[in-house]
C-alpha cells in the first residue's frame, strides 16, 4: 500500500504517526512504563496531537507529561478530557468530542466510534471507551479499535468508513483473544489488519500468528505483524 504516512507501533496499543506534512500524532501513548516500548521511543521530544481511546492508565500513559512538554492537542471523549484538565491539562490543548463525532485538523480527521469495554481514570468514571477512525489527507484510513470485544456495529463501521488498516486488540483476558479478534476484523473487512494489545504482560501473552492464521483463512485481509518501534507503513 503506497502512502506518505509513516507509522510506528510502540508496543501495547501505542502508535506514532507522521503525516506527509510532518504532523506528529500519538495514539494511546503508554510509553515510559510500557515494558515492550523500545528505549528510543520512551522519551517524546515532539508531538502535535495525542488521541486517546479511553481512560485506563495503560492507554493514557504519558499524556500529561507529553502535553506539558510539547504543547500538543489532546483529543478524546468529553469526560476523560475533563479529568485530564483537572490534572493540569491546559484548556487550550484540550479537544473534547463524543461518539459519532468527527474533529478535523490540518491534515487529518478523527471520528469516534464505539468500543465494548470499560473506562476509568484515577479511579473516576472517564466516559465510554471508544475506537478511533483516522482519515489522513492522502486518503489512507486507519481504524484503531481501542480495547474492545466483538460487537455487531463493526459491520456498519466497515461499510461507513471503509478503513484500509484496522489495529485490533488480540491479547485476551482484558480484550478479545486472537480468534474473536479475527472474526471482529473480518466484519470490518479492511485491506490490512495489525494485531495490538498483546505480549506486554503474561495475562495478554497471545500469539499474533494465531490471529493471522484464523483471519487469513476466513477473509481476504492481509495480516501485518510489525516489529515494535520500526516503521510498518512502507
Amino acid at each position: 500500500m503506497e502512502t506518505n504516512l509513516k507509522g510506528y507501533w510502540l508496543g501495547h496499543s501505542a502508535f506514532k504517526f507522521i503525516s506527509q506534512n510532518g504532523s506528529i500524532v500519538y495514539v494511546d501513548p503508554f510509553l515510559k512504563d510500557n515494558p515492550s516500548t523500545p528505549d528510543e521511543h520512551k522519551e517524546v521530544k515532539n508531538a502535535d496531537y495525542i488521541l486517546l481511546t479511553h481512560g485506563h492508565e495503560d492507554h493514557v500513559g504519558d499524556t500529561l507529561e507529553i502535553a506539558e512538554k510539547t504543547g500538543c492537542k489532546v483529543v478524546g471523549i468529553v469526560e476523560l478530557i475533563g479529568l485530564l484538565k483537572k490534572k493540569g491539562l491546559n484548556e487550550d490543548q484540550a479537544v473534547e468530542f463524543n461518539k459519532g463525532g468527527t474533529v478535523s485538523f490540518e491534515d487529518f480527521s478523527v471520528t469516534m466510534v464505539s468500543a465494548n469495554h470499560s473506562s476509568s481514570y484515577g479511579g473516576e468514571y472517564a466516559g465510554d471507551p471508544a475506537g478511533l477512525i483516522l482519515s489522513f489527507e492522502d486518503d489512507l484510513c486507519i481504524y484503531h479499535m481501542g480495547d474492545t470485544n466483538i460487537f455487531s456495529d463493526l459491520v456498519l463501521y466497515g461499510e461507513l468508513y471503509e478503513p484500509h488498516i484496522v489495529l485490533a486488540p488480540i491479547g485476551d483476558h482484558y480484550t478479545m483473544g486472537p480468534q474473536e479478534a479475527a472474526y471482529a476484523v473480518e466484519m470490518v473487512n479492511p485491506n490490512i489488519a495489525v494485531p495490538i494489545h498483546y505480549g506486554t504482560w503474561p495475562p495478554i501473552d497471545s500469539d499474533p500468528n494465531e490471529f493471522k492464521e484464523v483471519l487469513e483463512d476466513i477473509s481476504e485481509t492481509e495480516v501485518l505483524i510489525p516489529v515494535i518501534g520500526k516503521e510498518f507503513l512502507q
